[in-house]
């Protein structure tokens, strides 16, 4: 590796060259990945509600709906209104009162079945159904123009509606993640650095593997708005350390080799390279664990992110080496007194009073497994968005006029008994919460021949083997009283008909609940049992991963459990990556300081000596390690409107520094008391001294 670290300083100028010319594919590959922004399209394929959802776009060319809410308008108007919806491109069909009733009846002549539907004092409620799925570009386009259309006395709720305002925000924010990120990290490493110019380097090479992991994302086709938000503040915050590693081993080898600086940073690359591809296991492990879900969003966010770790490995020994070589003199002229030189006091006060901080961890650690397991954890993605967004006031709207929920959709066996389907809809209207049901049947008599049905309303409610009822319910998406609903209708349609599904967005977001709990309790094993068994080879030890592992898990815990305390719920999204985000990132911390421990004990320190040494020499690095880290999401945190983003970022800035701090007070104090059992059930800690010695 040496040889080839001394070939990439020699040929520094080519290998800046070729990595500035790398940017032109990255933004192309860039502009070519499709952004998804619903999430619920990441549910598994074999889920009865997914593969209804597909049927829906199949049989009925329709993927998606919007209930409008038109407040205060003469019915001439809202018809004139409906007319002009149904001409926008990829509207399918417009569901409204005029479709089962003259608008020349005055509204007290309406059956009260259709009058609860469709009128509400001065308001009138129409539904708007879209030719493609949710998500889509065309439905998402459709949404707009038909906001352009409406006034101010129209609202129009559904969860394209939802998607279109992530998509809008998502959209604005995105470059500001990354300036905020860039600007406080630039910050935090001029107070840790010892160069004025040697921050902005880091910031130039990193920005670099961003874009060139951004852009390897078109093999991947698309990626969520999650991921493609996260990625530059992530990828800035756990390879930051890599370049540091770098640039002192760089420093130390000019002291070896006076006046060669090329072969200096040859085995300054060979140096990183070793220590870096180590250190960056963990965190790839990490990433990686994340793909083992069943929701798709957490193997879109792992691949990425493990895949930008990698290269910003390979920028660390290739770009930054160049660019240091390259501004070499700037980097010595602008030389500074290092900020965190000396921690021999410190580090002196934390290792002496060790019984004091583990008598703080074992008061600490029921509080935090208990608010860890109690923290409360909401689904509704609409949630997650400022209640001053379009989508929420139609939302709100919708509730507060019509008292509408939700709605769903029954999707049954066209062929079916006429009488039994109005049955069924009649039992259905009985389950609590639901306030109305509204099938073929129910506009137009069960004893009306097909072929005097009405084409337009054929079109809406028959497919080729499957037929549509909608059915409303007063409860929000994502609640306990709503899933209690579905599962009750789901047992009446399916005794009706045993190939019926019940779909639409509770139905899924229902789906969504069952399935991320599921994960949550995947992920966190595979994360841990994957750092757990990276560790112990690394140091050949039993007794350390389990002590490393539960030192970071205890980190965990304390962070998640500050939202129970604090009365916060959190989006689904956060509860799910940060433990093995958080695990993965911030280990290295541990596993920094063991290297060093395990060192100092095998040259024959007591452990008293090794541990005050470890400490000391690896303070200053996992300072300015969890500080960029923080620094790098921190300010996103405070600046998203999307909670999805902002309560991960709000997790990973404080999870951070309480690992740090964890790592710092805590680990030491586990050295103290665990020394003898380590030496014993760790191969080679000693290295030559016999453990029968170990003081």
């Amino acid at each position: 590796m040496v040889k080839v670290g001394k070939w990439i300083a020699k040929h520094k100028v080519l290998v800046l060259l070729i990595g500035l010319l790398l940017v032109i594919p990255s933004v192309i590959g860039i502009a070519e990945t499709r952004v998804n922004y619903d999430l619920l399209s990441y549910l598994p394929d074999t889920l009865e509600t997914v593969k209804g959802q597909d049927i829906l776009v199949d049989e009925f060319g329709m993927g998606a709906f919007s209930m409008v809410i038109v407040e205060n308008m003469d019915m001439k108007d809202v018809q004139k209104l409906e007319e002009k919806f149904s001409e926008v491109e990829h509207v399918k069909d417009v569901l409204w009162y005029d479709d089962v009733a003259d608008i020349t009846l005055p509204v007290e002549m309406i059956p009260e079945k259709y009058r609860k539907v469709f009128i509400n004092g001065d308001a009138t409620m129409m539904l708007v159904l879209f030719d493609n799925t949710t998500s889509s570009d065309t439905s998402m386009e459709a949404i707009t123009e038909l906001r352009k259309i409406a006034n101010e006395q129209c609202f129009l709720s559904g969860m394209t509606g939802v998607v279109t305002d992530i998509k809008n925000i998502a959209m604005q924010e995105l470059p500001i993640y990354v300036v905020i990120a860039a600007v406080l990290s630039l910050i935090i490493l001029e107070l840790t650095s010892g160069s004025f110019v040697v921050p902005f380097l880091f910031l130039l090479s990193i920005g670099l593997a961003i874009l060139y992991n951004l852009g390897s994302n078109i093999i991947l086709g698309e990626t969520s708005y999650i991921t493609q938000a996260l990625t530059a503040v992530l990828q800035l915050g756990v390879t930051m350390d890599y370049s540091i590693f770098l640039l002192n081993s760089y420093e130390e080898n000019k002291k070896r080799f006076p006046g060669e600086k090329d072969r200096a940073m040859g085995h300054a690359i060979a140096n990183t390279f070793k220590s870096v591809a180590g250190s960056s296991v963990t965190t790839v492990a990490g990433f990686v664990a994340l793909c083992v879900m069943t929701f798709a969003l957490g193997r879109d966010l792992g691949i990425v992110m493990a895949k930008g770790v990698i290269i910003g490995v390979i920028c660390c020994v290739t770009i930054l080496p160049a660019l240091v070589l390259f501004f070499d003199k700037p980097i010595e002229k602008t030389q500074h007194k290092l900020l965190l030189a000396r921690m021999d006091k410190p580090s002196a006060f934390i290792t002496k009073h060790y019984k004091l901080w583990t008598v703080i961890f074992l008061v600490l650690l029921l509080p935090a497994i208990y608010g860890n397991n109690h923290t409360k954890i909401y689904y509704n993605i609409a949630e997650s968005l400022p209640s001053t967004l379009d989508c929420n006031i139609a939302n709100d709207e919708l509730e507060k006029t019509f008292a509408v929920g939700n709605i769903h959709m029954i999707m049954m066996d066209k062929n079916m008994d006429s009488k039994q389907k109005q049955q069924m809809l009649n039992d259905i209207d009985k389950v609590e919460g639901v306030k109305w049901s509204l099938g073929m049947n129910s506009l137009i008599g069960p004893t009306v021949p097909e072929s005097m049905i009405p084409d337009d309303l054929k079109k809406i409610f028959k497919g080729d083997q499957y037929e549509l009822a909608f059915v409303c319910s007063e409860y929000g998406s994502a609640t306990d009283e709503v899933n209690a609903q579905l599962a009750e209708i789901d047992k009446i349609v399916k005794k009706y008909d045993n190939t019926a599904m019940v779909i639409g967005e509770a139905p899924l977001m229902k789906d969504l609940q069952d399935t991320t709990d599921a994960d949550l309790v995947r992920v966190n094993v595979i994360s841990i049992g994957a750092i757990f068994l990276i560790i112990m080879i690394i140091f050949k030890s039993i007794s350390l991963p389990i002590i490393l592992v539960a030192v970071i898990e205890f980190a965990i815990f304390v962070n998640m459990a500050i939202p129970y305390y604090q009365g916060i719920s959190l989006p689904f999204v956060a509860s799910i990556v940060i433990g093995a985000i958080q695990l993965g990132a911030t280990v290295d911390y541990a596993i920094l300081m063991t290297t060093r421990y395990q060192r100092e004990r095998q040259h024959g320190k007591n452990k008293m000596e090794a541990i005050s040494i470890a400490h000391k020499t690896s303070m200053p690095s996992i300072i300015s390690s969890g500080l960029s880290f923080f620094a790098a999401t921190f300010g996103v945190s405070c600046y998203s409107q999307v909670e999805m983003i902002g309560s991960i970022c709000t997790l990973l800035a404080r999870g951070a520094i309480i690992s740090m701090v964890v790592v710092l007070f805590i680990l030491p104090a586990m050295f103290m008391i665990f020394d003898k059992l380590i030496c014993v059930t760790s191969i080679g800690f000693l290295g030559d001294k016999k453990v029968a010695k170990a003081k």
